[in-house]
Order: structure tokens, then sequence, then C-alpha cells
């Protein structure tokens, strides 16, 4: 069994960028990309995923898809701000702040943006090319030792569609 469970996941659907959003942080989900992030959370409970901690950018799309999740999944992680998951961050201070939460969690969902995730997903099974996540994309990723050391085993990776499908 894996010492760590690193879910990756890119936020739901959001309002266009423009003249309604002149900070781009402010954007949030649509009523649409809402209703999908629950019906995702749902194709999550049905493939069985536990969350003991959902880390989020604080980007207002991001925040708003890690609390649908936390709310809409059976069993309720709570969620965390992680600077690092916002687009300015790096791979390596995400892997900073999961030093601080890996000790107690081992199923931990990281919530952020494209090309962020896409490239903390390559760098961490060790792939020369960013994945591509659709918004409200998940990817599982294992780990046999903490933090994140090595090259982590790529489990799964599912589009949006698939888990809607799902739930």
């Amino acid at each position: 069994m894996a010492l760590l469970e690193l879910y990756l996941i890119r936020h739901g659907l959001a309002a266009e960028r423009g003249d309604e959003y002149p900070d781009d942080s402010k954007r949030p989900l649509t009523s649409q990309g809402i209703s999908r992030v629950r019906k995702e959370a749902r194709g999550l409970d049905e493939l069985g995923v536990v969350f003991d901690e959902i880390l989020t950018s604080p980007l207002v799309r991001a925040r708003q898809t890690a609390d649908v999740l936390a709310e809409s999944m059976k069993t309720k992680a709570p969620v965390a701000t992680s600077d690092a998951l916002a687009p300015a961050g790096t791979p390596a201070g995400v892997i900073q702040d999961l030093l601080k939460h890996a000790k107690k969690s081992s199923r931990i969902a990281l919530v952020g943006h494209e090309p962020n995730m896409g490239e903390l997903a390559a760098r961490l099974v060790g792939a020369r090319t960013p994945f591509d996540f659709k918004k409200g994309a998940v990817c599982l990723l294992e780990f046999d030792a903490l933090p994140p050391k090595g090259v982590g085993h790529l489990r799964w990776f599912l589009p949006p569609r698939v888990l809607r499908k799902l739930g």
C-alpha cells in the first residue's frame, strides 16, 4: 500500500476572463461549473475515493471547487489554502506544503490551475511532458515514501466527463 495518495485536481468551469472580472483571482465557478463538480464528486465516491484533506489554491474558482468537493463527497475532508497552488506557485513550493500536511494525512487532494497541475503531475511521475488537465480532471499519484520522494506512480487520470458519467 502506498504511504501517500495525491489527487491532483484542476478547478471546475469558471466565468470567462474579461471586464466583469478584471482581477483574474476573483473569477468564480459558473453555476454549470458547480453542478459539474458535484457530479464529479459523486463519481469519485463511486470509485471509493476518500480525502483526508484538501489543499487548494487561494483563487476563488479553485477554493469553490475544493469546497464543493468537500461538501458533496460522502467523507467530509477539511479544506486548507496553499499559496503554492496559485498560478504563480512552483512544484517545489507545493512539495514544501505537502511536507507539513503529509505527516498527518495520507490521502491529500490538491486543487489548482493549468499549466501548474499538468507540470506538477509530470514532475512527480518523472514524465518529460506536462499532463493535459481539462477543467475538473483528476489524477491519482501514489508514493511509497514521504514526502513525495523519487518518482510517484500514476494510478489513474480521469477526464471530468468520465467522472460525471460514473456519478
